[in-house]
């Protein structure tokens, strides 16, 4: 019988469990200050020494924006490998936020490149660690079959977006009033309110995320720790030898990101901790893994090349006072706000008769091709700080009807499709394709002109609704795949 204690916890967030308030929180002030201050990184890189940047060629400062993005989502499989082998998701998520409160606050105080190196390489890595694990925890917060799963990835989703709103108007404000470093502090100060609120909310999450699901034994731990090692020490050489550097790096990392999501496919398919119908799961989300990267190499240009567009086409002008470039940042995520309860009553709303998850993610990459021919059509309007604001604005609300489509959906699908033996690292192989697109973003930044962005945008929108058409072709053959999971 049910005490009226589990009853409140099953039920104590919006009818969902209460843990989902405290990861919703967590979440919400991480992305607060990780779109804070990556909305003003890219000016801080490419932005003359007397206007506080440090005046890097502005391709060469968007392929280090994109390689970051992709770092970040890179390290999952680090922070998946951790939570699953050495301290659990709950564990793993706390240490997580720490190493990202350090990262922004090397980023506030270091002057110069080492203050970007060193804040880049914190943030990255930690934001790894945080991404996998919280989004293992939500969905170990619903057992199987819980109708109400997807709509709870929803309102998670919707957290992520409340921060990532907020974050970018702030800092973008105290970077025009004060300069980049005062924004950067302020990033600091959000991921301090983050780690306060978990934990002190800890008790509320479930009891199976304090479980090492796969644990190493001694000399596993040996092993793993002297191949890290080797990793590091190899990057290192290959830094200080020039052999990786600034004009490279974007292409490097999306080659190391390719790499990594080929290898992590073939351990989940040839791991014998794996059944049958859970590697038929894993199948199936090859193709959805591709559209997802599809997706995400044109949603990620928003931080690259959209970053430049805003700063140099449109029209900043509002009755004399000019619009930070940054605020631009905040526009997705206040849709992705207003709109995200919508989608998740929608979904509730239709139960088994809503769409199935591959047609959702053909939706989700053909809304980003609408959005880029848009772009294509405004390219014809040449012309320095020509553009009104409000047309970008519209192109940012049709990247939302993507994201909504596909990215939430994809947290809820990867955990869903996990085999038990690796939950996170299938969660991790969502995000390797969100950091392969990130990477992409920022090595096709080296092709974008003001004078070809109608061919820039246009041919990549041609893509993506192309990406959507096979995937809704494909929609039969991927149920069956899926074995019953929708």
């Amino acid at each position: 019988m049910t005490t009226a204690t589990e009853g409140e916890q099953a039920r104590g967030f919006f009818g969902h469990p209460r843990g989902l308030a405290n990861l919703f929180g967590t979440e919400m002030w991480e992305r607060f200050s990780y779109y804070g201050m990556q909305a003003i990184l890219l000016y801080y890189l490419y932005f003359s020494v007397a206007e506080g940047g440090l005046a890097i060629d502005k391709a060469t400062a968007a392929g280090i924006v994109g390689a970051y993005g992709g770092s970040v989502y890179l390290a999952t499989i680090a922070g998946s490998w951790v939570a699953d082998r050495l301290f659990g998701p709950e564990r793993t998520l706390f240490y997580s936020g720490v190493l990202i409160l350090l990262g922004h606050v090397a980023l506030a105080v270091l002057p110069g490149v080492a203050g970007v190196a060193v804040g880049l390489i914190c943030v990255a890595i930690g934001s790894g660690g945080l991404k996998a694990t919280a989004t293992t925890l939500v969905g170990a917060l619903y057992e199987d079959g819980d109708e109400r799963r997807d709509a709870g990835f929803s309102i998670f989703y919707m957290g992520i977006n409340l921060g990532a709103l907020v974050g970018p108007l702030l800092t973008g404000l105290l970077q025009t009033r004060w300069g980049f470093h005062w924004g950067f502090g302020l990033a600091a100060v959000g991921m301090a309110i983050g780690l306060a609120q978990y934990t002190l909310g800890r008790k509320n999450l479930p009891e199976s995320g304090k479980v090492v699901p796969n644990p190493l034994d001694g000399l596993g731990k040996v092993r793993a720790f002297a191949v890290i090692g080797i990793g590091v020490a190899a990057v290192v050489v290959l830094v200080l030898t020039g052999v990786v550097n600034p004009d490279n790096l974007a292409t490097i990392v999306t080659w190391v990101i390719a790499t990594a999501a080929v290898a992590l496919f073939a351990v989940l398919l040839l791991s014998k901790q794996v059944d049958r119908v859970e590697r038929q799961r894993v199948l199936a989300f090859i193709p959805m893994f591709l559209v997802s990267f599809g997706f995400w190499s044109l949603f990620q240009q928003q931080f690259t090349v959209l970053a430049i567009y805003a700063e140099e086409r449109v029209d900043l002008d509002l009755f004399g006072w000019q619009i930070p470039p940054s605020w631009f940042n905040s526009v997705e995520p206040l849709f992705v706000v207003l709109l995200a309860p919508v989608f998740a009553a929608l979904w509730v709303r239709l139960g088994e008769r809503q769409p199935p998850t591959p047609v959702k993610f053909a939706l989700g990459v053909s809304f980003m091709g609408v959005a880029f021919l848009v772009m294509a059509l405004l390219g014809f309007n040449q012309g320095e700080h020509v553009v009104p604001p409000l047309l970008l604005v519209l192109v940012l609300i049709i990247f939302v009807l993507g994201e909504l489509c596909l990215s939430p959906v994809g947290l809820s699908l990867s955990t869903k499709l996990a085999p038990r033996a690796y939950t996170a690292q299938m969660v991790a192989l969502f995000y390797l394709s969100l950091a392969l697109g990130s990477s992409v973003a920022g090595a096709l930044a080296e092709y974008y002109t003001a004078d070809s962005e109608p061919a820039y945008f246009g041919i990549l929108g041609a893509v993506a609704i192309g990406l959507g058409v096979v995937m809704a072709a494909l929609t039969p053959f991927v149920r069956k795949l899926m074995n019953g999971v929708r």
